[in-house]
């Protein structure tokens, strides 16, 4: 594994999010700088891990890439479209084609089955109610629940209701996958598969940026961001990325 300096910046030309110069503040009686001057980029079709201690300022580094907020200072650019610059409209139409969200709280919602979930972003889009069904049945399929479309989440194990999750996230086909603590809430084995999931989408050509606290988890990305303090402080390549054994059909 080799370390690069913060000021690195990828040769590809096609790029999938570029943070360039970043502050975000928040004022709590005094400012508060969650990240403070951070810049980089995400290639198309990179895997990339963000690390840091608790207050680091990965969590608003997502949610601004994610299109969730926006930042004090600097540009986030997704797809070529500057977050900064769109309306709350226009960043919900980018968050909902572009991106694909993965939550360690599952976030699914409970008297909805596990293909009504997945199949509830569509709704959004006008997507006819058979395409619906179809398209959820297909990702519930690839992820091993094709024999739980029926059932709630509360009828789930935390593994199983991960993997609708991630499901959910790939519906609208987004070519951005975030992920934060994808495999915080689950055992070891069903980890590894979320992980070989997530292998497998990244060999199928989707971003992926992937928050956890787990060395392990960030060392199957190809580099891994590492913030302290809100600063970008390093950035480290993984020259040997971990490669999942586990099928992705198996586990809870």
């Amino acid at each position: 594994m080799t370390d690069s300096t913060v000021a690195e910046t990828d040769s590809h030309s096609d790029t999938a999010v570029s943070v360039q110069q970043v502050v975000k503040t928040y004022y709590v009686g005094q400012p508060v700088h969650a990240l403070d001057d951070v810049t980089f980029e995400l290639p198309r079709g990179s895997y990339t891990a963000v690390m840091g201690p608790s207050g680091s300022g990965k969590s608003t580094l997502m949610n601004l890439i994610g299109c969730l907020d926006t930042p004090t200072e600097g540009t986030v650019v997704v797809n070529s479209q500057d977050v900064t610059s769109l309306s709350d409209r226009e960043r919900t139409r980018l968050r909902g084609e572009e991106i694909g969200f993965v939550f360690q709280t599952f976030n699914l919602m409970p008297r909805l089955t596990a293909l009504q979930n997945v199949a509830l972003p569509m709704v959004a889009r006008n997507v006819s109610r058979d395409r619906r069904v179809e398209r959820a049945q297909s990702l519930l399929g690839r992820v091993g629940l094709a024999d739980r479309v029926d059932h709630l989440p509360n009828e789930l194990s935390g593994g199983q209701r991960q993997r609708v999750a991630i499901a959910r996230a790939l519906v609208n086909d987004p070519t951005l996958l975030l992920a934060d603590e994808p495999t915080g809430n689950v055992d070891t084995d069903t980890g590894a598969t979320i992980m070989n999931l997530f292998a497998e989408l990244h060999a199928a050509g989707n971003t992926l940026l992937v928050v956890t606290h787990e060395r392990r988890i960030a060392e199957h990305a190809d580099r891994i961001l590492h913030l302290l303090d809100g600063e970008l402080e390093r950035i480290e390549r993984i020259e040997t990325p971990r490669r999942p054994t586990v099928d992705s059909g198996e586990g809870d």
